[in-house]
């Protein structure tokens, strides 16, 4: 038994905590003033503290905090220091168990939510826009039997004086491609015609037949004493073609006597007043005579393929 009293009393004897850091102190040869000054303590709460009388420092948090920064002053293990204080002040428990740092809870975040509601919100806001102007705009109705939609009748009017028919405006060119191709003028076919309802007007009933050629006759002799009278310088022209050739006639008062596309075989007599503007526009279909000779183009009248010529009488 006295063997084995004899390794506590040694290990009882040896400095522990406190009594290790003032041995190791008085070998530095350091003053206890000193040691006061680091730890911010007065001298006897640090002979307290190498004493081992640890309650007069206040909570164990300051005693173990004194101790740690004790041992590094002198140099001792801060982990011996340690173990010792816990042997000798068991009121102040095991030394805790460092484990990995807790991760906390992320909070929440709200914004991602608020975003998706409101892009939510407007496509719902658009769509209903949208679908609600479609079922606002008014499509006509069709009809049952045919599948067709229906026409108001507003839409649908008769053609007014002033209108034009596709099918008269094609008959009414042809109509005036022709007489100035002949020398004449709607506006004189327009003339006898008015002549010929004057004249059927004023007659009697019964001699309806009778009396239009006579009207007729009357006013085309009118016509080209009138026409006589107006041409002062009058020129004769004769256009034979040998082929097409786009061609266009106006006289000195700007009377277009004829605009048309000749062909070949056909010939055009015009009269005038000179001098005639003439203007081809293929010169090698074309044999002009003037005033029954035959008429040379000249070299300054011709661009090209086309002819530009201003006609005098012979």
């Amino acid at each position: 038994m006295s063997d084995t009293r004899e390794p506590q009393q040694e290990q009882a004897s040896e400095p522990q905590a406190g009594e290790r850091l003032a041995s190791a102190r008085r070998a530095r040869d350091i003053s206890l003033s000193e040691i006061a000054k680091e730890l911010h303590l007065d001298e006897p709460k640090v002979l307290a503290l190498e004493e081992n009388r640890f309650d007069v420092l206040g909570a164990p948090v300051f005693a173990k905090g004194h101790l740690r920064k004790y041992a590094d002053l002198v140099g001792v293990s801060i982990d011996d220091v340690l173990a010792d204080y816990y042997r000798l002040n068991r009121s102040a428990g095991a030394p805790p168990v460092i484990g990995p740092k807790r991760r906390l809870q992320s909070d929440i975040s709200l914004a991602p939510w608020i975003a998706s509601a409101i892009v939510i919100a407007v496509a719902v806001a658009a769509a209903w826009w949208w679908f609600s102007l479609e079922q606002g705009s008014p499509t006509p109705a069709a009809d049952p039997a045919t599948g067709a939609q229906a026409v108001s009748p507003a839409a649908v009017s008769e053609p007014t004086v002033g209108d034009t028919v596709p099918g008269d405006a094609a008959a009414e060119e042809e109509a005036d491609i022709e007489s100035r191709a002949s020398g004449t003028s709607n506006t004189e076919a327009i003339d006898d015609t008015a002549a010929v309802a004057a004249g059927q007007a004023a007659g009697p009933q019964t001699d309806h037949a009778e009396s239009t050629p006579a009207v007729v006759s009357a006013t085309a002799a009118d016509r080209e004493m009138s026409a006589s009278a107006v041409i002062e310088n009058p020129v004769r022209l004769r256009i034979t073609f040998s082929g097409d050739c786009w061609t266009e006639v106006t006289d000195a008062s700007g009377k277009r006597l004829f605009f048309d596309l000749g062909i070949a075989g056909r010939s055009v007599n015009l009269n005038g007043e000179a001098p005639l503007r003439v203007l081809l526009g293929n010169r090698d279909n074309v044999a002009v005579e003037v005033d029954g000779e035959s008429y040379m183009i000249a070299a300054e009248d011709m661009r090209g393929n086309t002819a530009l010529m201003t006609i005098d009488s012979q």
